[in-house]
């Protein structure tokens, strides 16, 4: 196994004005973002755009230079938070989760502090390793991002329930330290969870600007657990580049997470209800754990992902008035059937002439808002992917069945608690959503995200302090004996 602490004096830090902004200037504001001028915090994408290549040089086949304005900029991988929560959202996404094969728990500290290691180096836009030149033995590093920069790639781990307990075997000694929060997901109505898509010890969200910088991040992470951890699933995605003062538009045409925790609209009325507003939380009121929970997952968030495979063919021939019917809201300008713009708020207690609720009873915006969940609210982190055809046999008329585009979306929420977010939420909208025709899920995980390496240490650092692992030995059975792990 390479050092991975190894200084590389060939690879130079990023430029100091290369660094993307922090996560708490974007907190400050439409202020914040005028400053910068590149990113918004929830959409995803940049304002900035590159000239094009000129005439002359497309004539002659030269390849247009891809190098775009966040290419060198870098997210700072130490911090209170893992980066990848609160982040800007990045253009891709790779989505990987493995399964432990060890049953040593030194050697999962031992990956952790590996995978830590790693992540500091790949978030600067550095070789997962100092590159020696041996010609007799493997690189250190696979090589493919080299030249393409840290493309603001964020690396974001999470803990499965697999690591606390499984097949009712407390695996590492771990399995008191497990929070409560991290319980197992309920089956909802309607859900066709592949196994192949499902479940997972241990997780990890690469994302960046570039699609082969977060694959090369996951395949350097994988290449290092190899005898500790092994692949389980793994998922790709992307978000449209819109500009930044844009919603992205999802594979169905609508715009995805205009109600989503939103720095520059505090305490903005999201749903009138009863003559009651609710009104917009901070992300941080949303998104971190707190002194509910244990120690060790204090700042730290719970993050639920679920592959949705969408009916495309099915909605592409469905009505714009009934497509808008479903979510609530117009296709176009993304507002509110009750209002005139995006951000208007949802007025559920409006009726038609006839006394019908203007927002349909089971429109997916209703189903979704704090007004209908006890104001429960989390912080959405969605991609769409696109994987192509495969046989499907759909569930709801006409029953099609056949090859169909194996596309959708690949939700991602964080909150403090999934028992009190997106279990309460997707409890309803599971059973009652209009969306449920065309949307089934497909793939899930639930993972708790410790909070980040603000002192330098390693992902998760605290949850092993002062536990007595199970520790396999030479000539000892898997699972025995035991020893106390000191840092």
């Amino acid at each position: 196994m390479q050092d991975l602490t190894a200084s590389d004096d060939k690879l130079p830090e990023a430029p100091r004005d290369a660094v993307a902004p922090s996560r708490r200037a974007f907190m400050r504001g439409a202020g914040g973002l005028a400053a910068v001028g590149a990113v918004c915090p929830f959409s995803g994408a940049s304002s900035a755009s590159m000239p094009l290549s000129r005439p002359e040089e497309l004539a002659k086949g030269i390849t247009p230079d891809s190098r775009g304005p966040s290419r060198a900029m870098v997210e700072a991988f130490d911090g209170p938070h893992q980066a990848g929560i609160l982040t800007p959202m990045q253009n891709h996404s790779c989505f990987v989760v493995f399964d432990l094969t060890t049953t040593d728990g030194a050697s999962v500290v031992r990956l952790l502090k590996l995978w830590t290691d790693a992540a500091r180096r790949l978030s600067r836009g550095q070789t997962v390793a100092p590159l020696d030149g041996n010609p007799d033995k493997p690189a250190a590093d696979s090589g493919e991002a080299l030249g393409l920069g840290p493309a603001r790639l964020t690396l974001t781990f999470g803990f499965g329930p697999g690591l606390f307990e499984k097949d009712g075997q407390d695996r590492y000694g771990l399995r008191d330290r497990r929070p409560a929060a991290l319980a197992d997901l309920p089956h909802f109505n309607g859900d066709q969870l592949v196994p192949g898509n499902t479940g997972g010890d241990l997780s990890v969200q690469a994302c960046a600007d570039d699609p082969q910088v977060a694959f090369h991040a996951v395949r350097q992470l994988a290449r290092i657990a190899d005898g500790t951890a092994q692949l389980r699933w793994i998922q790709n995605a992307y978000s449209a580049q819109f500009a930044a003062q844009d919603t992205p538009r999802n594979l169905m045409g609508f715009k995805d997470g205009t109600q989503n925790p939103i720095s520059t609209m505090p305490g903005h009325v999201q749903a009138v209800a009863g003559g009651k507003s609710y009104r917009q939380s901070a992300p941080e009121e949303i998104v971190w754990a707190g002194s509910e929970g244990p120690d060790w997952m204090q700042g730290g968030s719970y993050m639920v992902a679920r592959r949705i495979r969408i009916s495309l063919e099915h909605w592409d021939r469905t009505d714009l008035s009934f497509q808008e019917t479903v979510f609530g809201r117009r296709k176009q300008s993304g507002a509110p059937l009750t209002g005139h713009a995006e951000f208007d708020p949802l007025e559920l207690d409006a009726v038609d002439r006839d006394g019908n609720p203007v927002i349909d009873e089971n429109a997916h915006v209703r189903l979704g808002s704090p007004a209908s969940n006890n104001g429960a609210q989390i912080l959405r982190r969605s991609y769409s992917y696109n994987d192509g055809l495969s046989f499907v046999a759909e569930r709801w008329p006409p029953w099609r069945q056949g090859l169909q585009y194996d596309a959708g979306l690949f939700f991602m929420c964080y909150q403090r608690d999934p028992r009190t977010g997106f279990v309460q939420i997707n409890e309803r909208m599971s059973k009652l959503d209009l969306l449920n025709q065309y949307a089934t899920h497909v793939g899930s995980g639930l993972f708790a995200c410790p909070p980040g390496t603000a002192n330098g240490g390693f992902i998760g650092e605290a949850l092993f302090k002062g536990v007595v692992l199970r520790t396999a030995s030479a000539g000892a059975p898997a699972g025995s004996p035991v020893k106390p792990v000191s840092y």
